[in-house]
């Protein structure tokens, strides 16, 4: 989320302009001096509540404008009028508030940068080379490996750092697993076990008939003890969720539940979330966005079968 960077009135506004039309002061003036208005017939000059600043903004904001000074933003690219940085940076919260309403709160986005952008773009960008693509999509995995395991339980505890100072820290609960629908989740794997060294990983595979076009169940292989577990479902995308949906009934058939499920996505429709939230209200959904065009031809590249 982009962060505004407000300026105190005792402070100078980099964005903030010299009033033109004032009559030239015989000193020079340094940033943060007030500057005087004269009054029409009379050469006193009055103070007014404005700071010296850039005169190559003056074209830009409005004078002496306390809008002007709050609306520096950090992104030198990010321009916007008076009062309108607020609306403008909390656009993303809109989004999220709307997406949670429309779809459900158990749908949780990544918070949204411009790293996390930029790995979007080479992913769904047809020109990138396979190198490029398989680069980002392992960042862009790891980034949501990393928030999914900050879903999972922890619990306090103590340890002796090499100079016999007790630390207070945490670490994960026991308990937890992972489980792959073949083939593109596979692809999340690696990425699981760089967080996790050990942990146990089960498969699910599922194709869609030729005839009926419904997803069908051909392999499932989970740990002994799942039902015992907290799973974190990897499916990399999310377009109708007939997938998904049907993996998740194969892991209430073997006793696991649905709110102890976190599916790991990385991109997902309105459509696929909503279909899967509304089958199973319990489940938590992870991703990087929700678009109504889903890069379905992630598994082919990233393999190399495209």
């Amino acid at each position: 989320m982009a962060t505004e960077l407000r300026c105190p009135d005792s402070m100078p506004c980099h964005n903030q302009q010299v009033n033109s039309a004032s009559a030239p002061s015989p000193e020079p003036r340094r940033p943060g001096d007030l500057i005087p208005d004269y009054v029409v017939g009379n050469n006193t000059p009055k103070a007014k509540p404005a700071l010296l600043s850039s005169p190559a903004q003056s074209s830009v904001l409005g004078e002496g404008s306390p809008q002007a000074c709050s609306s520096a933003s950090l992104n030198p690219e990010h321009k916007c009028g008076s009062g309108n940085c607020d609306a403008l940076a909390g656009d993303s919260l809109l989004r999220d508030s709307q997406l949670s309403s429309q779809i459900g709160a158990q749908l949780k986005l990544l918070p949204m940068n411009e790293q996390i952008r930029e790995l979007q773009t080479i992913i769904r960008d047809k020109t990138a080379s396979r190198g490029d693509f398989m680069f980002s999509a392992d960042r862009l995995i790891r980034l949501v490996v990393e928030e999914g395991l900050n879903q999972l339980p922890y619990k306090e505890c103590t340890v002796t750092t090499p100079t016999g100072y007790k630390y207070e820290g945490v670490k994960f609960e026991k308990g937890n697993c992972g489980v792959s629908i073949m083939r593109s989740g596979e692809a999340m794997e690696q990425g699981l076990r760089d967080c996790c060294r050990s942990i146990r990983i089960g498969k699910i595979l599922i194709q869609s008939d030729e005839e009926t076009q419904r997803a069908k169940v051909y392999y499932a292989k989970f740990p002994p003890d799942i039902y015992r577990r907290k799973v974190l479902l990897m499916y990399p995308i999310l377009s109708t969720g007939n997938t998904v949906i049907e993996a998740v009934k194969v892991l209430i058939e073997h006793g696991v539940q649905p709110s102890v499920i976190i599916l790991l996505s990385l991109f997902s429709t309105p459509h696929g979330a909503k279909s899967i939230i509304q089958e199973f209200p319990d489940i938590t959904i992870l991703t990087t966005e929700v678009h109504p065009v889903a890069p379905t031809h992630f598994g082919q590249k990233y393999f190399g079968t495209d």
